[in-house]
């Protein structure tokens, strides 16, 4: 009965009985996650360091690095938004209803988790490419779709939509509709019960999904690199020219503009840390 009221409690009776074995697994899983996760980071910011500060900051005054973070820049801006609006959308639209086609729907939210993104980028090529139907249609009307920025946003977007709709969606089902079936009965709309009730609910889980989706669409290399054509300059993201400036050997430069990069996913999971706190606290207090 003490074992049983231990497991009630959240003790497991054999670990408290042995803290060597507690110890060891904590130990190998700290080892394990810094051998894989910490030091790798630790090198890149030591090489981005290792000429000084200097040589650091001088890696993002060349305009091929300036003109990389414009596009990445603008390729999140773009593609988020988008994944949002339709996450959302896909998200409410499974949790709220019955419908035929739905268990397609979600097994396509799947599908870029399924798929790399290289297959991806090569589909693409396949379906808008200049010696492709609908590819030499777009070329003849002057649409450029491959090798240019609507390529790269269609790749952009196909890999990222999965993160807010599941986020969302996660939520969803797991909310009970009380509050939406109230406002309903109150006289409320669709629309108004979506913007008053549904989705003050979901902001933090929205919030955490955006967060996740704009880390991937500024981090992307496979897709992206396959319809983008590598045109310095032009068409070079954060993630392509890191890899140009370290094949020339140019390696101080590549780990400073690769550093960037970490810390923008460093802020990442500082700000998902801080949504799930907020979540926590909020199912805590309510």
């Amino acid at each position: 009965m003490a074992d049983a009221g231990a497991i009630h409690n959240g003790q497991h009776p054999v670990l408290e009985d042995a803290p060597w074995l507690r110890r060891s697994l904590i130990g190998i899983a700290v080892a394990f996650l810094f051998l894989v996760l910490g030091l790798p980071l630790v090198i890149v910011f030591q090489q981005a360091l290792s000429l000084g500060l200097g040589a650091f900051f001088d890696a993002f005054k060349d305009p091929d690095a300036l003109a990389a973070i414009k596009l990445t820049l603008l390729l999140a801006l773009i593609a988020v938004p988008l994944n949002t609006v339709f996450g959302v959308a896909a998200a409410w639209a499974i949790a709220r209803f019955r419908f035929r086609g739905r268990r397609l729907l979600i097994t396509l939210i799947d599908l870029p988790f399924a798929v790399s993104p290289v297959v991806v980028g090569l589909a693409l090529i396949m379906l808008y490419g200049k010696f492709k139907p609908l590819g030499a249609w777009l070329d003849s009307h002057d649409i450029q779709v491959i090798f240019a920025l609507p390529g790269m946003v269609l790749a952009t977007v196909f890999i990222t939509f999965p993160f807010v709709a599941k986020e969302v969606l996660h939520h969803l089902e797991a909310q009970p509709i009380d509050a939406e079936e109230a406002a309903y009965s109150l006289g409320a709309g669709g629309w108004t019960t979506f913007w008053r009730v549904t989705l003050p609910s979901i902001r933090w889980s929205l919030l955490y999904g955006v967060l996740l989706c704009n880390a991937r669409a500024m981090g992307e290399f496979g897709a992206v690199s396959v319809v983008s054509g590598h045109i310095r300059g032009l068409t070079n993201t954060l993630p392509l020219h890191v890899e140009i400036v370290y094949n020339e050997y140019n390696f101080q430069a590549a780990f400073a503009v690769a550093s960037l990069l970490s810390l923008l996913g460093l802020l990442t999971l500082v700000l998902k840390t801080l949504v799930e706190w907020q979540q926590t606290r909020k199912r805590e207090g309510g």
